[in-house]
């Protein structure tokens, strides 16, 4: 995916998950945040980070915040609708027959149901922002609707679906995700149930750049 008329500023601080403080050439801009998590360990005080203008000229915020510069790592790109952008840019690349974003199942949306001759597939998409000593981990806060999601996935395995969690992996570098088992513990829990049942875990690899975020490669976890 790509991004259009993208600018470097320095952030200032963030007053609430909403919105964040920037410099845009000396000037001082508020701005929306596409990502609600806490990010404390990337929206620090003087980054550098990457904002998108926005071509809506009526809106109160002229940009979004997508991405940061971490100090000794590199660009991580922090756009939580950008996983799943990712993520059906990458299914439409493979041999599927049908793909349905956001399939109603349970008591839940999962976001892609895909068809293959006569097999079913769903796929639950997390994005992974958090770096901590060179591996990458989620969630960044605890998420029940990412536990729900996974008991979704379990369901389906038994009865008859091909079920796959896929991590975006939102930097370079990383080639593996861990469950933050100090932030929510009943994550790596279920996530543990999860793989034990049969559902696949896949990480999606990209390349990174400040205007675009594009899935190059994709690992399967073997047990």
């Amino acid at each position: 995916m790509k991004y259009n008329h993208t600018v470097k500023a320095i952030f200032l601080n963030r007053p609430n998950r909403f919105i964040a403080q920037v410099l845009v050439d000396g000037v001082e801009e508020t701005v929306h945040v596409k990502n609600t998590g806490r990010c404390k360990e990337l929206l620090l005080p003087g980054v550098t980070v990457i904002l998108e203008r926005s071509s809506n000229p009526s809106r109160k915020t002229k940009y979004d915040l997508i991405a940061v510069y971490k100090k000794n790592f590199g660009l991580i790109n922090i756009d939580s609708q950008a996983p799943n952008k990712v993520a059906l840019e990458w299914l439409q690349s493979q041999d599927y027959n049908y793909i349905k974003p956001e399939y109603k199942y349970g008591d839940s949306r999962i976001d892609f149901y895909m068809e293959k001759e006569d097999a079913r597939f769903l796929m639950e998409v997390k994005g992974c922002t958090l770096e901590l000593h060179g591996v990458g981990y989620f969630p960044d806060a605890p998420t029940e609707r990412g536990v729900r999601h996974i008991r979704e996935l379990i369901k389906a395995v038994h009865e008859g679906y091909h079920a796959c969690l896929t991590f975006v992996i939102q930097m370079e570098g990383i080639d593996h995700v861990l469950p933050n088992t100090a932030t929510h513990p009943t994550f790596t829990t279920a996530l543990n149930e999860a793989i034990k049942a049969g559902v696949e875990i896949k990480y999606l690899l990209c390349h990174v750049k400040e205007d675009e975020l594009i899935a190059d490669t994709c690992l399967t976890r073997m047990n």
